[in-house]
Order: C-alpha cells, then structure tokens, then sequence
C-alpha cells in the first residue's frame, strides 16, 4: 500500500502526458457503449478488458494529474493504522488515539494494535471541515451584527 508521505506531486513531464491522455480518453469514453470495452497497448497489441467505471476513474486520475495534483487510490474498505490516519488528517497519533477511544473515530482491535475505516477517517474528516465553515459563517454573522465588518 502506498502511504501518503510516498505521494508526490507530478513532474511537469508527467503533467503533459497525462494532459493528452485525459483528452484522448475522455472524447473515447463519451462513445463508448460496453461495459467492459477493450484497450490495446501499443508496443504489444495485447487487448485488455477493463471495466468502464475503471476508465472513468482513470480518466479522474488523469485529469489530476495533468493540473499538476498529487493523487493516491485508497480502496473505501482499506484499513489503516493509526500512525497512517494521523497523516491522513494531519495530526499526531497520540490525538488519533484519543479520537478512538473516546469513540468519535470507530475502530477494531487487531491483538494490541487499532485498526480505523479508511471511510471512517474520511467521513471524521468531512465533518470537521463541515463544522469549520459553520463556525466561520457564525463568526462572520457575529462580527456584521456588532458592525465589525463592513461589506
């Protein structure tokens, strides 16, 4: 599994060609009308099937890449460590820790080591955000209110 300090940024070489794929699977996939539709690799003419949500999802890479985006894929029902979720939302383990035990994080035991949800640390994280703006739009209330901002 690839962790997230692995993941680097595109180089501006990779940037373009993943620039003229998108564009040439995009204008590929807005035709096609499989499900599994074939793609042939050049340098060895072998044909290969690959599912049509698959392609998509490249393409999605591939636009990501090309706007210069650092990407990993995470399959939704992958477990990490803590130390792995820490880095995923950008903070210690020890709070990680705390986050689990208090119950706000679901997680399993795996003999003495914890084991959280990719979707769980995913999930935690869109919350935080969600309360975040809310605060700031509270804030901002606040603030027009007692005439301490103006527009």
């Amino acid at each position: 599994m690839e962790y997230l300090h692995d993941i680097q940024k595109p180089s501006k070489k990779e940037q373009l060609a993943a620039m003229e794929s998108y564009n040439a699977l995009a204008a590929r996939l807005a035709e096609l009308h499989s499900e599994n539709p074939e793609i042939e690799i050049e340098e060895t003419s072998e044909k290969i099937k690959i599912p049509l949500k698959a392609l998509k999802l490249l393409a999605k890479i591939l636009q990501a890449t090309s706007q210069g985006k650092p990407i990993s894929v995470v399959p939704i029902a992958t477990e990490m460590t803590t130390q792995a979720a820490a880095e995923l939302l950008g903070c210690s383990r020890p709070h990680i820790v705390k986050l689990l035990e208090s119950g706000e994080i679901p997680f399993t035991k795996v003999g003495r080591h914890r084991r959280v949800k990719y979707e769980d640390i995913a999930r935690y994280k869109k919350a935080k955000k969600e309360e975040q703006e809310q605060l700031l739009i509270q804030m901002m209330k606040s603030d027009e209110e007692l005439g301490l901002y103006d527009s």
